[in-house]
């Protein structure tokens, strides 16, 4: 038996908050849209290096509030990246825990994402 990654499926209300946020800030690419019809409510995946999200603004697909933990590597980087940025909705720091350097940002729409560097040696 083989188990594939998991594709968390984040709950958005607004598509342009959602680019702002997931596209503009924090540099994913979006890989596809769908839509039933026209003025329907949107579901997309987008991509950055390996972590691959799915937004939906379908009632039911997921929990808003819910949080994400993303493992990484050179976090500094990243948060230098973001720091850059200047977005005015979120400026987070990295902070050192027990499990690693941990950046959290919150999107427009309450959900959290811990992006995670491990101790070295780990």
């Amino acid at each position: 038996m083989h188990l594939a990654r998991a594709i968390p499926i984040i709950r958005i209300f607004s598509e342009e908050k959602a680019r702002e946020f997931y596209v503009d800030f924090l540099g994913f690419t979006v890989e596809w849209e769908h839509r039933f019809e026209e003025n329907f409510p949107l579901y997309a995946q987008v991509r950055r290096s390996d972590l691959i999200l799915h937004l939906s603004e379908h009632h039911g697909d997921a929990t808003p509030g819910s949080t994400i933990f993303v493992p990484m590597q050179d976090i500094d980087a990243f948060h230098a990246e973001l720091q850059r940025k200047d977005y005015k909705y979120g400026k987070p720091g990295v902070e050192t825990l027990p499990w690693g350097r941990v950046l959290e940002t919150v999107d427009p729409f309450g959900n959290r994402i811990r992006f995670c560097e491990s101790p070295k040696g780990d």
